[in-house]
């Protein structure tokens, strides 16, 4: 069913960070070990400098999506719309690659800025029992979620919207159940760009 699909794709994810961490730790500790912060500031830049090509094969990804989308709209052959399934399959490919190098990159970044920060005021060390410093450091560890709840708030509620929109055309325009009529594409389309835009903000 549903339910244990989810569960066992929420399984295998938590399992794939277990890799990359791993290769993480190494690599900050032999680029530490070969040149101190300059060196995890060059592996930063290494992982970084790969990034520019899976971004740029990522932009397959919306680009093909959206061919075969109108692709089914136009009624086009089945060939059609395999052909932009394998490039947007490709595309969603490499967004995956690349939101991993940028991740781990960031990590390296954060790690070098700390060393330069640190070095920069002169501290010797930094005490994790000091209330100021764990305090900051819960803090810190709950950005990420609230950006992530954020995110998956707007969404949601440009969803919301969408849904709302294509009942009320489902009720409103005669004949678009048994596909004698045509929905209002614009009307959608707007919605989509408004929620988008004013979430962002």
């Amino acid at each position: 069913g549903a339910a244990t699909n989810i569960i066992y794709g929420l399984a295998l994810g938590y399992k794939s960070v277990i890799v990359p961490v791993l290769a993480l730790g190494a690599t900050i500790f032999v680029s530490f070990q070969l040149c101190h912060m300059f060196g995890i500031a060059l592996a930063a830049l290494g992982m970084l400098s790969s990034l520019s090509i899976g971004l740029t094969i990522d932009a397959y990804g919306p680009i093909c999506d959206n061919a075969g989308g109108i692709a089914e709209m136009a009624e086009l052959g089945s060939s059609v719309r395999h052909i932009t399934d394998t490039l947007d399959a490709a595309g969603n490919t490499t967004a995956a690659i690349g939101k991993g190098f940028a991740i781990g990159s960031a990590a390296l970044v954060s790690l070098a800025l700390y060393g330069a920060f640190v070095s920069r005021i002169g501290a010797t060390s930094v005490d994790i029992l000091e209330p100021i410093v764990f305090v900051f450091l819960l803090y810190g560890s709950m950005l990420p979620y609230w950006f992530s709840a954020m995110t998956m708030k707007s969404v949601g509620i440009a969803a919301r919207e969408m849904v709302v929109e294509v009942r009320e055309q489902f009720a409103r325009i005669p004949g678009l159940m048994e596909g004698t009529a045509k929905p209002d594409y614009e009307r959608c389309v707007a919605i989509s760009t408004k929620a988008s835009l004013r979430e962002m903000i």
